[in-house]
């Protein structure tokens, strides 16, 4: 079981090189193209505005951000189809490509730079192990429809292939396609061979 302490240093590592709330917002909002109307830079935004509202203490202060937060993640989730938890280690510029169907776990970690697209799932594999979640790097682009589960590491400038089951590492540089995806070479081995 998360304690308490584990959770609240999990969110405080999520906040990125300590940038602070705008900061982050404005780097995701040139990400989406400068365009505050995207389904993704909103959740990502109202992501960020959890992760901020949870570094005030006491709680009696952090309440009405709270209450807030809670309804503009129902909003973003019921609205746009995307599930993407203030629990989450989200890293910098993420994109959120499209709208509908992405359900991400809360203890997931997404590295900078990454893209997600519509239909996409990450989340754990096993009942009895709920707390287990992908963890991408840098750079990672996921296709429409994707599917990644488990406790997996998907390495930097990974290509998870549209509709992939990915159940298995991908390393760094690979691409990953099928059901249950396989590793096709990686550009570092095209680029030496």
């Amino acid at each position: 079981m998360v304690t308490q302490p584990e959770i609240k240093s999990n969110i405080e590592e999520s906040v990125p090189n300590n940038l602070g709330l705008w900061q982050q917002i404005k780097e995701d909002w040139i990400a989406h193209d400068r365009d505050w109307t995207r389904p993704g830079f909103r959740a990502v935004a109202i992501q960020r505005f959890g992760v901020w509202r949870m570094q005030i203490h006491p709680k009696l202060l952090r309440a009405p951000f709270s209450i807030l937060y809670r309804a503009l993640y129902r909003k973003i989730r019921n609205t746009y189809g995307i599930e993407l938890s203030y629990s989450i280690q989200l890293g910098r510029r993420v994109i959120i490509e499209h709208q509908h169907g992405i359900v991400i776990h809360g203890d997931c970690t997404i590295g900078d730079d990454c893209i997600i697209r519509q239909g996409v799932t990450l989340g754990n594999r096993y009942v009895d192990h709920p707390f287990d979640a992908p963890k991408l790097g840098n750079r990672v682009n996921v296709g429409a429809g994707a599917k990644i589960f488990g406790n997996l590491t998907i390495g930097d400038d990974a290509n998870i292939g549209a509709n992939a089951v990915v159940l298995c590492d991908v390393p760094a540089g690979a691409t990953a396609v099928g059901v249950p995806a396989k590793i096709v070479k990686s550009r570092n081995t095209q680029d030496n061979g």
